[in-house]
C-alpha cells in the first residue's frame, strides 16, 4: 500500500489511479490527520440489472390499490 499527503495525490493521480488497477490500495492523509483509502472496484458481473433500466416500460391501472370488492363465500 502505498502512503501519500493529499496534495501528493492531487499531482500523481494518474500514476496512482495505475497503482489500484494493479490490484493495490493507496492510502491518503489529509492534513486535518484523516485517512481515505483509494481501492478498485470490481467489475460488474454480466446479467446484474441496473436500476431504473425498466423504467417507463410497466404501466398499472390507475387504481391499482383501490380496495377490492367483497363477495360471500358459497358453500
Amino acid at each position: 500500500m502505498i502512503h501519500v499527503t493529499t496534495s501528493e495525490a492531487q499531482q500523481r493521480l494518474p500514476d496512482l489511479l495505475a497503482h489500484v488497477e494493479g490490484g493495490n490500495a493507496v492510502e491518503i492523509r489529509a492534513e486535518n490527520g484523516r485517512t481515505f483509502q483509494l481501492v478498485a472496484n470490481p467489475p460488474r458481473p454480466k446479467g446484474v440489472p441496473k436500476a431504473g433500466r425498466y423504467q417507463g416500460l410497466i404501466k398499472m391501472a390507475p387504481d391499482f390499490d383501490a380496495p377490492m370488492e367483497l363477495r360471500e363465500c358459497e358453500e
